[in-house]
């Protein structure tokens, strides 16, 4: 691990520490333990405040990530899919990276979190904001023998995973938007981006990845170009470790991937619709430069939006399409 990886890690308690203690437990110079406190702001962009005669602390206490503590925390029956994790300090893209390990042929049940992108990715091109040390970056790769055009319910099978993940949580109040998003109170608290590759009739590799923000700051926040909301300002949502939420989400993300091979959509379908916030609701739909308006009825076998235009109902699937309440 990098010295200044380290160093974090040191001071992820909020407590200060002084650059004396922290110089004699690296076995570095204290004119080498400043240098790296200032490495810390620039790159990790994290508040760190340095007081003569105390030393350094961190403005807030960091919930670092734990391979050991979220594997043993896994259900067992879950762990058995989980071929490889990883936890990465800084990363371009968590979704990146394991779809490059896809073209080495690396296996189903491959993980990758992060505790920092610098590239990291929504939907439809969009930078998703990743603070070091806070949120949620996940990515898991699995391989179906299933056709591309097969998959195309997946992601709300996965969206129902991180819901019951939640749930199990004690977090209240989230919904579902189609087709990749998690709301509460309209703002947005996640977003699932699936990236598929394969041949025509299969068989496909998928990377999943999610992204829930369970801390940040307005600063932090302020390049988001819609409204959105953290896992601490939810009922339930407080107090709940990152460790402990990787571990149940990847418990249920693991089952679910596994389980679509076989069983598809419908296992997910009623509990989707209990979740959907827009189901029966006026809704307009973008589709580049193109606005369709009608009310949201519901999703097919396929996990396409049903949308009664005039009296007729009409079938928009996903990629390109954004949904938004009138």
């Amino acid at each position: 691990m990098e010295i200044h990886y380290q160093i974090v890690k040191m001071l992820s308690d909020g407590r200060f520490h002084s650059g004396e203690a922290l110089a004699k437990k690296l076995g570095i110079s204290r004119a080498a333990i400043w240098k790296q406190i200032r490495h810390i702001r620039e790159q990790l962009d994290l508040d760190l405040f340095a007081v003569r005669g105390r030393g350094y602390r961190l403005a807030q206490p960091l919930d670092l990530l734990d391979e050991n503590l979220i594997t043993s925390s896994i259900p067992p029956k879950s762990r058995q899919l989980l071929s490889r994790l990883e936890i990465h300090h800084r990363i371009k893209s968590t979704n990146s990276y394991l779809m490059a390990l896809g073209a080495e042929g690396v296996d189903s049940g491959c993980v990758a979190l992060a505790e920092q992108q610098y590239s990291g990715r929504g939907r439809r091109g969009r930078q998703w904001i990743s603070p070091y040390g806070s949120n949620i970056y996940i990515s898991i790769l699995w391989r179906y023998t299933l056709a591309p055009v097969e998959l195309t319910g997946l992601s709300l099978a996965v969206g129902i995973g991180v819901m019951r993940s939640l749930e199990a949580l004690g977090v209240n109040g989230v919904g579902l938007k189609w087709p990749n998003d998690l709301l509460c109170d309209g703002r947005k608290l996640a977003g699932l981006l699936l990236e598929v590759t394969g041949e025509q009739t299969g068989p496909s590799c998928v990377v999943l990845g999610l992204g829930l923000n369970t801390l940040l700051t307005k600063a932090q926040g302020a390049d988001i170009d819609q409204p959105w909301i953290d896992l601490i300002q939810i009922p339930g949502g407080g107090g709940i470790s990152r460790n402990e939420l990787v571990a149940v989400l990847l418990g249920n993300l693991l089952e679910v991937m596994a389980g679509f091979e076989q069983e598809g959509l419908a296992p997910f379908t009623a509990e989707w619709q209990r979740h959907d916030l827009y189901h029966g609701k006026a809704v307009v739909l973008r589709m580049g430069t193109r606005h369709i308006e009608g009310i949201h009825s519901g999703i097919d076998s396929s996990g396409a939006l049903r949308l009664e235009e005039n009296g007729e109902i009409k079938i928009y699937h996903g990629g390109e399409v954004s949904l938004r309440p009138l």
